[in-house]
C-alpha cells in the first residue's frame, strides 16, 4: 500500500499573497472589540457599584438610627461584630448587648440639640442607669457627717481665736458658719458606690464655680508634706529629684481644695531626655484630666478649676506656718514667689513667682479625710521603676498579666477592668507616673478607683508611650461600657478633641490645652481601639470583651451592673 499523504489546501500564488495580507487586519480587529467589550464592561460595574447600589439601599435599606439590635447570642451578633471591628474608627454602629430592645441614638431618643457636649451627655451610654442606692451604699452617713463637720467648725473658728490674740492680732478673726448646703458638702454627700458623683449632679457644677471666686481663709502644706517635715535639710544644697510644689487652700465656706501653681508654658514639652518622676507638675493637666474624666464617664476625678490668685493675699497673709511663711521670698525683678521646703525643692531657683503676686493654678476639690472614710493605698501592679536602669517584670514579660490574674484581689470582680480603665485614662493624657492608686475602704474590692495626681499629664503632645496601655494589651481585656464610649467619641458627631475644646471653656484660665495636646486625643483614641481590635482578632469577641451593661424589661431603659 502506498503510503497515507496528508490533504493539503492548494491555492494559486495570488490567493496565497491576498490571505497573507489580510490577516494581520483581522487578528488586530478581533483586539479591538475585546479592549471594547472590557471598556463597556468597566464603566457598566463601575456605574453599578458607586451610583445605582447606592441609591437601591438609600431606597429599601435606610435606617435612621445610629444604632442596631445587638443580641447576645446568634450568628448575626457575630457577623456585625466582625464588620464593626474592621473599622473602628468609621463605624457608625454602636452594639450594645442587651437582652431586648434597641439602642437609639441621642438624637432620636431625647431629640437633644444645642452643644456637641449636651448631645453627648444626652446619649443613651451616658444615661445608663444604675441600681437604685441603699443608704449604706453612699460613702458618707448624713448625721454623721454633718455633726463631725459642725465639730471641726467650731474647733477652727476657737483656734482661730486663740491663734489671733498670741500673735497679737487686732483684726477680727474670721468667723465661719457652717451651711449643711454648701457645695462642697453636697459633693462629699453624694458620692457612691459607683462614682464620686452621679451624671446628672448639678452641684458639681456650682462647686466648680464656688472654688473659683469664693474667699481663700487659710493656707497650709498638703498632708503628706507635713508628714516628710524635717526629712530635708533647706540650708544645704539639694539635688532635687521633681518639681512638686502643692499647697492646702481653705475657703470662706470651710471647703477646702488642693492648689498647684503654673510651673510651665503651655506650648512647651517635657524634654526628650527628662524621665517621667522628674518631669513638672502641670497644673493645666489637673484641669485637663477632670474635663476629660467627665467625658469618659468615669467620674472617678475629683472637681478641678482653674483660678488666679494672690500669693500675698491668699497665701501668705492667711497661712499660719511658719514654715510655709520662711519660704516667700521677693526675686530680683519684684515679683513674690516661694518654693517648697520638703522634700524636693529645697532652692530658690526652683521656686514659682507671681506678676508681681497674681499666679494661676489648679484647685482640686477634697474628697472626705481619712477620719470619715478611709482610704487604701495600694500599689499599681503596672509600677514603673523609679531608678535610671532598672525595668519591673511587666515591662519585660508579655505574660506578667497570667501571673496578676492568679492574685487577690484580681483574680475576682472588676479590680483588673477598672486597673484597665485607668491605664487607658493615663495613656489618653500621658501619665507614666501612676505609681499607687486608692479606693474607699467601704466599697471593698469592687469600689471604683479613685485617679488621683494627674499633673504629670499632657507633658508631651508629639509622643505616645504605648507603655501605659501595658494593662490593655497584655490582659486582653476591657469593659463593654468602655469600650463602646471609646467607639462614640471616635466619630466625627462626637469627636473626643472637640468635645475636650468645648468642655475647657467652660473653666476660668484660658487655653488650658493647645491644640496639639487636643489633636492628640484623636490619635491615641485611634491607638487604644486598635489595641482592642488586635486582641479581639486574637482571642475573640466574648472573651475580650466584658459586659458590664443589661437592658431591664420592665422598665425599658439600661442599667450598668
Amino acid at each position: 500500500m502506498l503510503p497515507r499523504r496528508k490533504k493539503r489546501l492548494l491555492l494559486s500564488p495570488g490567493k496565497t499573497q491576498s490571505l497573507q495580507q489580510q490577516s494581520p487586519g483581522i487578528m488586530w480587529m478581533r483586539r479591538d472589540r475585546l479592549v471594547v467589550t472590557l471598556i463597556l464592561a468597566t464603566g457598566f460595574i463601575a456605574d453599578l457599584y458607586f451610583n445605582i447600589l447606592p441609591k437601591v439601599q438609600e431606597k429599601y435599606f435606610k435606617n435612621d438610627c445610629t444604632c442596631q439590635d445587638f443580641k447576645t447570642t446568634g450568628e448575626s451578633n457575630s457577623s456585625s461584630s466582625r464588620d464593626n471591628w474592621q473599622n473602628p474608627s468609621t463605624d457608625t454602629r454602636l452594639p450594645i448587648t442587651s437582652e431586648a430592645g434597641t439602642l437609639l441614638s441621642a438624637q432620636t431618643q431625647t431629640g437633644a440639640t444645642g452643644s456637641q457636649l449636651q448631645r453627648l451627655f444626652s446619649h443613651p451610654l451616658y444615661n445608663i442607669q444604675t441600681p437604685d442606692l441603699r443608704p449604706e451604699e453612699y460613702l458618707l452617713q448624713r448625721e454623721e457627717t454633718l455633726n463631725y463637720y459642725i465639730r471641726k467648725v467650731s474647733r477652727w473658728n476657737r483656734h482661730q481665736r486663740y491663734y489671733n490674740t498670741a500673735a497679737n492680732i487686732s483684726a477680727t478673726a474670721q468667723v465661719v458658719s457652717f451651711e449643711p448646703e454648701s457645695s462642697w458638702v453636697k459633693f462629699h454627700m453624694g458620692i457612691n458606690r459607683y462614682a464620686l458623683y452621679s451624671r446628672d449632679d448639678p452641684n458639681i457644677d456650682q462647686l466648680l464655680k464656688d472654688m473659683g471666686k469664693i474667699d481663700i481663709i487659710n493656707a497650709d502644706y498638703t498632708q503628706d508634706e507635713k508628714i516628710l517635715k524635717g526629712i530635708c535639710d533647706c540650708t544645704q544644697v539639694v539635688k532635687p529629684s521633681g518639681h512638686h510644689l502643692k499647697l492646702s487652700l481653705k475657703f470662706q465656706d470651710f471647703g477646702k481644695a488642693m492648689f498647684k501653681p503654673m510651673r510651665q508654658e503651655r506650648d512647651e514639652e517635657t524634654p526628650e531626655d527628662f524621665f517621667y518622676f522628674i518631669d513638672f507638675q502641670r497644673h493645666n493637666a489637673e484641669i485637663a484630666a477632670f474635663h476629660l474624666d467627665r467625658i469618659l464617664d468615669f467620674r472617678r476625678v475629683p472637681p478641678v478649676v482653674g483660678r488666679f490668685i494672690n500669693i500675698t493675699k491668699d497665701i501668705l497673709n492667711t497661712t499660719r506656718s511658719e514654715d510655709l511663711k520662711s519660704v516667700f521670698f521677693t526675686s530680683p525683678a519684684n515679683n513674690v514667689c516661694f518654693f517648697a521646703k520638703c522634700l524636693y525643692m529645697c532652692k530658690t531657683e526652683y521656686a514659682v513667682c507671681g506678676n508681681p503676686d497674681m499666679l494661676e493654678g489648679s484647685l482640686s476639690a477634697y474628697v472626705p479625710g481619712l477620719t470619715l472614710a478611709p482610704r487604701f493605698s495600694i500599689p499599681n501592679p503596672w509600677i514603673r521603676s523609679y531608678t535610671f536602669a532598672n525595668k519591673e517584670e511587666w515591662e519585660v514579660n508579655p505574660h506578667y498579666c497570667d501571673t496578676i490574674k492568679q492574685l487577690y484581689p484580681y483574680n475576682s470582680g472588676n479590680r483588673l477592668l477598672n486597673i484597665i480603665d485607668m491605664a487607658i485614662f493615663d495613656f489618653l493624657i500621658g501619665n507614666m507616673d501612676r505609681h499607687h492608686y486608692e479606693i474607699f475602704t467601704k466599697f471593698g474590692d469592687d469600689g471604683f478607683l479613685l485617679h488621683f495626681d494627674n499633673a504629670r499629664g499632657f507633658g508631651r503632645h508629639s509622643r505616645d508611650e504605648i507603655s501605659i496601655l501595658a494593662p490593655l494589651t497584655q490582659c486582653c481585656i476591657v469593659k463593654q461600657s468602655t469600650l463602646l464610649r471609646l467607639k462614640l467619641l471616635s466619630q466625627a458627631e462626637f469627636r473626643l478633641s472637640d468635645l475636650m475644646r468645648e468642655s475647657l471653656l467652660r473653666d476660668n484660665l484660658p487655653l488650658v490645652l493647645t491644640e496639639p495636646h487636643l489633636l492628640a486625643l484623636d490619635r491615641r483614641l485611634q491607638r487604644i481601639l486598635k489595641a482592642v481590635q488586635k486582641c479581639v482578632k486574637k482571642y475573640g469577641e466574648p472573651h475580650v470583651v466584658a459586659e458590664d451593661i443589661t437592658e431591664t424589661q420592665q422598665h425599658g431603659h439600661v442599667t450598668a451592673r
